[in-house]
């Protein structure tokens, strides 16, 4: 019998996720979701109530004789009041503290959700990124810089515990009919600003290509690190297009000017560091996922774009 865990289970990714798992495991895996509140019942699953932060997580996990952790906890919106501190000590002590509970526990094998946005907003990042480029996660984005933080702890782990297998996938940004978040706030709104001159490209993934290639890693015996994300991408002005919105290239200095003054007056959660998100939008290569790990995504850039944009009508 193999036992999967799932961090994070009550995130939109993870209900996917677990549901999938249901289906596809083979007969006799045991599933346990957990997360800080209660994750949605699922027949044949095991809920469990559980911060990855609890000093205790390495004797839970012996003793529900725990193969396979799927680690997706992490704070992608976060909460209002939210301070940095907080953000750090759940994303990046937190998973430290899941990895020193698995290694205490004996799992086999740890499988992260990192992100395209690990590659940073830079402009020495190449135009396609590829798993081999260099980590320049930005201290100005918390998410950024704790997923860039997480996979350099995860780059010791794998010299000093081989013991505990890795699988890493880079994600792009998920799009699919009921995905809503800070990137869909910004293409829903009447008018979407951006840079005057700069097409500020977007890839996407199907939030059903993530769960695909998520089932398949927690029940396989692949490893690595690889990018997930579909063919292709989309300029923000035609992503406005798309959806019937007013584009608007605004000069970047009139830009950090006026986030400036809107975030200085509590009007906007974005400062001048938006400007960084907008210009150096990290384009991700997906080769590697579809000849090493065997995973060919079934829909393109675009393709999840027009599924996501019906949705909202």
């Amino acid at each position: 019998m193999t036992t999967i865990l799932i961090t994070g289970a009550a995130g939109y990714v993870g209900r996917l996720l677990t549901r999938a798992l249901v289906e596809q495991a083979p007969e006799g895996t045991r599933l346990i979701a957990t997360d800080r509140v209660a994750p949605p019942a699922v027949l044949g699953v095991t809920s469990r109530t559980l911060d990855i932060r609890d000093a205790t997580l390495g004797a839970i996990l012996r003793e529900e004789h725990v193969d396979v952790v799927v680690h997706l906890a992490a704070i992608l919106n976060p909460p209002k009041g939210a301070t940095r501190e907080f953000l750090h000590d759940v994303d990046v002590k937190g998973t430290e503290n899941v990895l020193r509970a698995c290694l205490e526990a004996g799992v086999k094998k740890f499988v992260y959700t990192s992100s395209g946005a690990a590659y940073g907003y830079s402009a020495a990042n190449a135009p396609l990124l590829l798993e081999e480029h260099p980590l320049r996660g930005n201290r100005e984005f918390a998410y950024s810089w704790h997923k860039r933080l997480v996979e350099e702890l995860l780059a010791t782990w794998r010299v000093a515990h081989p013991e505990l297998q890795q699988l890493i996938f880079r994600v792009s940004t998920v799009l699919g009919p009921d995905v809503h978040n800070t990137i869909t706030d910004l293409f829903e709104r009447k008018v979407v600003l951006g840079l005057r001159g700069v097409d500020t490209p977007f890839c996407f993934v199907w939030d059903q290509d993530v769960v695909q290639c998520l089932a398949l890693g927690a029940l396989s015996d692949r490893t690595g690190i690889y990018n997930l994300t579909g063919d292709g991408v989309m300029t923000l002005r035609e992503v406005a297009a798309g959806m019937h919105r007013r584009y608007v290239g605004v000069p970047e200095q009139v830009l950090r000017f006026g986030l400036s003054q809107l975030h200085k007056r509590g009007l906007s959660e974005n400062s001048e560091e938006q400007v960084l998100f907008l210009r150096y939008r990290p384009v991700l290569g997906n080769q590697k996922l579809k000849t090493d790990f065997g995973f060919v995504p079934r829909k393109s850039t675009r393709e999840v774009f027009e599924l996501y944009r019906k949705s909202r009508g």
